[in-house]
Order: structure tokens, then C-alpha cells, then sequence
């Protein structure tokens, strides 16, 4: 009797844990990422996101999240970011966000010599018309060949105002 009841218990914790997790991305209007070949973002390799937005009345939060490893050779990262909507009219962004402190600690979380951290972008916008989204981002380092990148993601998150 205690082993199904063991079972029932663990059934019911994951089936909790599910339902935790399913509930906790119900404000995520989308979220991808764009892995980087060679663990290297090539200045000729522009992330390209597609977002779909049909609700033109809810705000939202835009955030990016980048992956980096031990060998990126800098604390900080500039990006170029272009916003296109649907009637072609585009907005451009230089960015500069700060990865690590001044003694090499690196922001965000990870395991190993892999750091994630998430980059705010734009807070509480909206988007005026529904149809297709593009966010172009570009690293803006002065290198060519920038290593240490394992991936860049965007995140668009209902901001419930």
C-alpha cells in the first residue's frame, strides 16, 4: 500500500510541477533564439525574429537573453537592433549592456563557463497593428568574428497593464 500510494504522490508532484510551469509562461507572448554557428556571431550574421501579433491592446515587456562562454573576450556587448513593423515603418536602437563587472564576475546564471543573462530592451510598449514583426540584431563589437557566443534570444513578456 505505501509504494502506490508512493506513486500517486509522485504523480500528483509532477502533474503540480506541470501546471506550476505551463502557468508561469501564460504571460509570454514569444520567445526564440537564433544559436550562432561555432559558438561565434560573424558581424555578417543578423539575428532575425518574426513575431506575430494579433492583440494590438495588450503592453508588453521586450527583452533579449544572450549565452555566453568563458572564451568571449569582453565584459560588455553593443548591438544594432532594428524594429520593422507591418506597414514598413522601422525604428533603430544602439545598445551597450554590461555582461560582467570590472573584476571579470559575470551577470545572469550558469553552469560551467556558459552565462546567460537577460537584456532589457523596451518596457511596457504596445504594438499598434496586428500582422508580422521583424527584430533585426547585429553585434556592434569592433570585431569582425565576435567568440564566445552561444546563442541570442528575444522575449516578449505581457507586461498586465
Amino acid at each position: 500500500m505505501i509504494k502506490g500510494t508512493s506513486k500517486r504522490i509522485n504523480a500528483f508532484l509532477i502533474a503540480f510541477i506541470l501546471l506550476m510551469a505551463s502557468s508561469c509562461n501564460n504571460n509570454v507572448i514569444f520567445t526564440d533564439s537564433v544559436t550562432m554557428p561555432d559558438n561565434t556571431w560573424s558581424l555578417s550574421d543578423i539575428a532575425e525574429f518574426k513575431i506575430p501579433v494579433s492583440d494590438t491592446l495588450t503592453h508588453a515587456d521586450v527583452s533579449f537573453s544572450i549565452r555566453t562562454g568563458a572564451d568571449y573576450p569582453y565584459r560588455n556587448i553593443y548591438l544594432f537592433v532594428s524594429a520593422l513593423s507591418p506597414d514598413g515603418k522601422s525604428i533603430s536602437d544602439t545598445l551597450q549592456y554590461d555582461l560582467a563587472d570590472e573584476k571579470g564576475t559575470w551577470y545572469g546564471r550558469g553552469t560551467g563557463d556558459i552565462h546567460e543573462l537577460m537584456l532589457p530592451y523596451k518596457t511596457n510598449v504596445y504594438f499598434p497593428q496586428g500582422g508580422t514583426y521583424i527584430f533585426k540584431i547585429q553585434h556592434g563589437m569592433r570585431t569582425g568574428e565576435l567568440s564566445g557566443v552561444y546563442d541570442l534570444g528575444i522575449r516578449i513578456v505581457k507586461t498586465g497593464t
